[in-house]
């Protein structure tokens, strides 16, 4: 990209709230000098001759609720490095990290020197532990990681055991920031990893029962009842009834859906594709069209990445030996935009507030919005086509891509936090 550009016409989204508009912008050095007619002065002052870019657009950064990390620091497959510059690359402003690392962000001295608050860098807000290793038996000290920066508490991907949730609320030392739960029960998921229906059958997987997602988010919309004073927020919820649940309560808590969910579903699948091995598990199509929908109608707020980075040797295993997950924040948006803008209508708006404006009230933090003199925007061109690839410059180094060689359209090809 130019050091000075002048984009005009583009189209232009400034943050919630303010409908989408056909203008100018105006770049220098990756920092918004100007929008429309200041940006034309501007650009004019310098003698600079503008770029048409009528179907591309100029919008805030995306935001992740949650994503892992295992390894930050010397790490082979992922570091904050590494994530901060494959997430600036994806237009991603926010990533939410999850406590769960080869040092279980437990205890307050464990986040130290992990979160940059530098407006002008990708920041990575923490997720404090709920319990000590996030082994479910003995509570974290919960006021000590929300004093010492956690932005609220989570565990790992499986309900807490109630009793300990139950009392962790109770002394409300969270007060009202977020406790994120998943509401997945492995002793009911068993050995299944591919949610039970006749395309599970038919491919010979193990079934994961619909009751290991519905029995526990029931017990977490309850336990909301009782706790309204706290902030509860649901991960990764994955099957239509778990919208349907979410439906027949009036104070709910926000809710996320793993973007992989939004897109993939279990009959589209070859054998050995590494989208089968997710967590929670990939479901049918009608599970998909009910998130879809609960994410327009803003039942559910918040579309997360939720990545999770392997190594080679980590995808040699059988898919059902293999952990759980995939990596690829810069797939996110080119494959929703197809998804969700070209084949179901959502508007720039309603996408922006599915991964941008409803990510950043999930963590209960200031939405992104365009700021002159702000690095904190990105340039979405919806009709670049380009191929996946591991030697990608904004792909991550975790080995558990999908659509490896395959072409995408719609692809992020500049961002302000990108150096």
């Amino acid at each position: 990209m130019q050091d000075t550009l002048l984009l005009d016409p583009v189209r232009i989204l400034r943050g919630p709230g303010i409908p989408l508009q056909q203008g100018a912008v105006l770049i220098e050095a990756g920092i918004l000098i100007g929008f429309d007619d200041e940006a034309r002065q501007r650009g004019n002052a310098l003698g600079l001759n503008p770029t048409p870019a009528p179907e591309q657009l100029v919008a805030p950064c995306l935001v992740d609720p949650h994503s892992l990390l295992p390894t930050p620091v010397s790490g082979t497959v992922e570091t904050l490095t590494s994530l901060r510059r494959c997430a600036a690359a994806a237009g991603y402003g926010q990533v939410a990290l999850l406590p769960k690392a080869d040092s279980w962000r437990d205890q307050p001295e464990r986040l130290f020197g992990l979160h940059s608050i530098d407006p002008s860098d990708v920041h990575l807000p923490l997720w404090g532990s709920f319990s000590i290793g996030g082994r479910g038996e003995e509570l974290a000290p919960h006021a000590d990681l929300l004093e010492h920066g956690a932005i609220g508490l989570a565990d790992d991907d499986q309900m807490i055991p109630l009793a300990l949730l139950e009392r962790g609320l109770s002394l409300g030392e969270m007060g009202s920031c977020p406790v994120l739960l998943a509401a997945r029960d492995p002793l009911l998921q068993g050995d299944g990893f591919v949610r039970e229906g006749v395309e599970t059958l038919r491919a010979g997987w193990p079934p994961d029962p619909l009751a290991s997602e519905l029995q526990p988010l029931n017990q977490l919309l309850t336990l909301q009842q009782r706790h309204p004073d706290r902030q509860l927020r649901l991960m990764n919820l994955s099957t239509g009834e778990a919208v349907e649940a979410l439906q027949q309560v009036a104070a709910r808590p926000l809710s996320s859906v793993c973007w992989w969910h939004l897109l993939a579903e279990r009959g589209s699948l070859g054998g050995a594709e590494p989208g089968w091995g997710v967590r929670p598990s990939l479901g049918g199509t009608r599970d998909r069209s009910r998130l879809r929908s609960a994410l327009r109608d803003g039942l559910i707020q918040a579309v997360a990445v939720h990545a999770v980075p392997l190594d080679q040797e980590d995808m040699l295993l059988p898919i059902d030996q293999r952990p759980p997950g995939l990596s690829g924040h810069h797939l996110v948006l080119p494959a929703l935009w197809s998804a969700l803008v070209r084949e179901e209508h959502f508007s720039v708006e309603e996408l922006w507030q599915a991964l941008s404006f409803g990510p950043s009230a999930f963590l209960d933090r200031p939405a992104e919005t365009l700021t002159i003199g702000s690095r904190r925007w990105l340039l979405f061109d919806p009709n670049h086509r380009w191929t996946v690839r591991r030697d990608d410059p904004a792909a991550p180094g975790a080995a558990n891509l999908p659509w490896l060689g395959e072409t995408l359209q719609g692809r992020v090809t500049a961002c302000g936090l990108s150096r």
